[in-house]
Protein backbone atom coordinates (compact mmCIF):
# COMPACT_ATOMS: atom_id res chain seq x y z
CA UNK A 1 0.00 0.00 0.00
CA UNK A 2 1.32 3.42 -0.89
CA UNK A 3 -0.43 6.35 0.74
CA UNK A 4 -1.18 9.35 -1.42
CA UNK A 5 -1.42 12.96 -0.26
CA UNK A 6 -4.91 13.94 0.99
CA UNK A 7 -5.78 10.27 1.52
CA UNK A 8 -7.01 9.08 4.95
CA UNK A 9 -4.29 7.25 6.84
CA UNK A 10 -5.00 3.73 8.16
CA UNK A 11 -5.96 3.21 11.78
CA UNK A 12 -3.63 1.08 13.88
CA UNK A 13 -2.92 -0.15 17.39
CA UNK A 14 0.61 -0.56 18.74
CA UNK A 15 2.29 -0.74 22.14
CA UNK A 16 4.03 2.35 23.55
CA UNK A 17 7.28 2.58 25.50
CA UNK A 18 5.42 1.97 28.77
CA UNK A 19 3.73 -1.21 27.54
CA UNK A 20 0.32 0.44 27.03
CA UNK A 21 -1.82 -0.03 23.95
CA UNK A 22 -1.90 3.06 21.75
CA UNK A 23 -4.92 3.43 19.49
CA UNK A 24 -4.21 5.78 16.60
CA UNK A 25 -7.81 6.99 16.51
CA UNK A 26 -7.30 8.46 19.99
CA UNK A 27 -5.20 11.17 18.34
CA UNK A 28 -5.38 10.92 14.53
CA UNK A 29 -8.48 12.67 13.25
CA UNK A 30 -8.63 14.81 16.38
CA UNK A 31 -5.46 16.87 16.06
CA UNK A 32 -2.54 17.28 13.68
CA UNK A 33 -0.10 14.38 14.04
CA UNK A 34 3.48 13.91 13.00
CA UNK A 35 4.33 10.23 12.53
CA UNK A 36 7.98 9.52 11.97
CA UNK A 37 9.21 6.04 11.13
CA UNK A 38 12.89 5.49 11.84
CA UNK A 39 15.18 2.45 11.51
CA UNK A 40 16.64 1.72 14.96
CA UNK A 41 17.11 3.06 18.50
CA UNK A 42 20.60 4.01 19.68
CA UNK A 43 22.09 4.40 16.19
CA UNK A 44 23.72 7.74 15.30
CA UNK A 45 21.29 8.95 12.62
CA UNK A 46 18.18 7.77 14.45
CA UNK A 47 19.32 9.22 17.76
CA UNK A 48 19.93 12.57 16.06
CA UNK A 49 16.51 12.52 14.39
CA UNK A 50 14.63 11.52 17.55
CA UNK A 51 16.51 14.16 19.58
CA UNK A 52 15.73 16.78 16.91
CA UNK A 53 12.03 15.96 17.40
CA UNK A 54 12.60 16.20 21.19
CA UNK A 55 14.28 19.59 20.87
CA UNK A 56 11.37 20.93 18.80
CA UNK A 57 8.60 19.13 20.70
CA UNK A 58 7.30 22.25 22.45
CA UNK A 59 6.99 24.07 19.14
CA UNK A 60 5.02 21.16 17.68
CA UNK A 61 2.75 21.19 20.74
CA UNK A 62 2.29 24.97 20.59
CA UNK A 63 1.11 24.50 17.01
CA UNK A 64 -1.41 21.85 18.05
CA UNK A 65 0.48 18.77 16.85
CA UNK A 66 1.27 15.44 18.50
CA UNK A 67 4.58 13.75 17.66
CA UNK A 68 4.78 9.96 17.39
CA UNK A 69 7.91 7.93 16.61
CA UNK A 70 7.62 4.37 15.30
CA UNK A 71 10.30 1.72 14.85
CA UNK A 72 10.55 -2.06 15.04
CA UNK A 73 12.48 -1.88 18.32
CA UNK A 74 11.04 -3.62 21.38
CA UNK A 75 9.03 -1.87 24.07
CA UNK A 76 11.97 -2.35 26.49
CA UNK A 77 14.38 -0.76 23.99
CA UNK A 78 12.01 2.20 23.53
CA UNK A 79 11.77 2.64 27.29
CA UNK A 80 15.59 2.71 27.67
CA UNK A 81 15.98 4.99 24.62
CA UNK A 82 13.32 7.40 25.89
CA UNK A 83 14.83 7.52 29.37
CA UNK A 84 18.41 8.01 28.16
CA UNK A 85 17.50 10.92 25.87
CA UNK A 86 14.57 12.39 27.87
CA UNK A 87 12.12 11.95 25.01
CA UNK A 88 8.74 13.61 25.65
CA UNK A 89 6.95 12.26 22.61
CA UNK A 90 5.19 8.96 22.04
CA UNK A 91 7.35 6.03 20.90
CA UNK A 92 5.61 2.98 19.47
CA UNK A 93 6.91 -0.53 18.86
CA UNK A 94 6.10 -2.10 15.47
CA UNK A 95 8.09 -5.36 15.78
CA UNK A 96 6.51 -7.07 12.76
CA UNK A 97 6.74 -3.85 10.69
CA UNK A 98 3.06 -4.29 9.83
CA UNK A 99 2.26 -0.59 10.34
CA UNK A 100 5.39 0.45 8.45
CA UNK A 101 4.11 -1.64 5.51
CA UNK A 102 0.56 -0.27 5.79
CA UNK A 103 2.00 3.23 5.46
CA UNK A 104 4.14 2.15 2.51
CA UNK A 105 7.47 2.98 4.16
CA UNK A 106 10.14 1.43 1.99
CA UNK A 107 13.46 0.06 3.16
CA UNK A 108 16.86 1.34 2.05
CA UNK A 109 19.90 -0.54 0.76
CA UNK A 110 17.80 -3.18 -1.01
CA UNK A 111 15.49 -3.45 1.97
CA UNK A 112 18.26 -4.31 4.44
CA UNK A 113 17.62 -1.16 6.48
CA UNK A 114 14.10 -0.10 7.48
CA UNK A 115 13.15 3.20 5.87
CA UNK A 116 13.12 6.63 7.46
CA UNK A 117 9.94 8.48 6.56
CA UNK A 118 7.93 11.27 8.15
CA UNK A 119 4.20 11.85 7.69
CA UNK A 120 2.08 14.81 8.76
CA UNK A 121 -1.61 14.03 9.15
CA UNK A 122 -4.21 16.81 9.44
CA UNK A 123 -7.13 17.03 11.91
CA UNK A 124 -9.33 15.11 9.49
CA UNK A 125 -6.89 12.20 9.42
CA UNK A 126 -5.65 12.97 5.90
CA UNK A 127 -2.02 12.76 4.82
CA UNK A 128 -0.57 16.21 4.15
CA UNK A 129 3.19 15.52 4.01
CA UNK A 130 5.21 12.45 3.16
CA UNK A 131 8.98 12.89 3.37
CA UNK A 132 11.33 9.97 2.70
CA UNK A 133 15.05 10.39 3.14
CA UNK A 134 17.57 8.03 4.75
CA UNK A 135 19.40 11.07 6.10
CA UNK A 136 17.81 12.29 9.34
CA UNK A 137 18.43 15.90 8.34
CA UNK A 138 15.37 17.97 7.38
CA UNK A 139 12.66 15.62 8.74
CA UNK A 140 11.85 17.88 11.70
CA UNK A 141 11.97 21.14 9.77
CA UNK A 142 9.79 19.85 6.92
CA UNK A 143 7.26 18.47 9.41
CA UNK A 144 7.20 21.68 11.47
CA UNK A 145 6.75 23.83 8.37
CA UNK A 146 3.76 21.69 7.32
CA UNK A 147 2.25 21.77 10.83
CA UNK A 148 2.48 25.58 10.89
CA UNK A 149 0.90 25.79 7.43
CA UNK A 150 -2.00 23.62 8.64
CA UNK A 151 -2.56 26.04 11.54
CA UNK A 152 -3.21 28.79 8.98
CA UNK A 153 -5.87 26.77 7.14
Amino acid sequence: MKLQLNEKVPEFTLVDKDGNLFYSNSVIGKKVCVLFFYPKNFTPGCTKEVCDFRDNYQEFMQNGAEVIGISSDSVASHKRFSKKYNLPHILLSDPTEEIRKRFGVKGHLLGLIPGRETFVVDKQGKLRLKFNNLSSKDHVQKALKTVKKLQDE
